[in-house]
């Protein structure tokens, strides 16, 4: 069997429907013994709190707009989730998108929310 190139199997990936690529991520969990679901990094606490302002913020989402499935999108490349478990956490607005993060980060995942046409809060 021919080896394929990087390209050819991004090519296939993206003529693949969302049910196909669901059932390749349970085949390729199954078959090495991993999981897709994006790993939880635990944050060393810091020595001294900046005194300019919040250490950890929240991003609130707190409208989908008129795009909800670029919303949708958006939101499981953010989180790692699911396409159901992320339609959920859009349908349940207001509701938390990541918790307890840097103010940087929280500020990148603002901006793709935003462009993706949601209203989003940093608390």
């Amino acid at each position: 069997m021919a080896k394929l190139t990087n390209q050819e199997i991004i090519d296939s990936l993206k003529e693949m429907t969302i049910l196909e690529l669901n059932e390749l991520v349970k085949a390729i969990e199954e078959e090495f013994g991993v999981t897709a679901a994006a790993p939880v990094a635990v944050a060393a606490a810091p020595a001294e709190a900046a005194a300019t302002g919040p250490t950890e913020v929240s991003v609130i989402l707190k409208d989908v707009g008129a795009t909800k499935v670029a919303v949708i999108k958006a939101v499981r490349e953010i989180t790692g989730l699911g396409l159901v478990e992320a339609k959920g956490l859009v349908d349940k607005c207001p509701s938390p998108i990541k918790e307890n993060i840097k103010p940087e980060e929280a500020e990148e995942i603002k901006e793709k929310l935003m462009a993706a046409g949601a209203a989003v809060e940093i608390k």
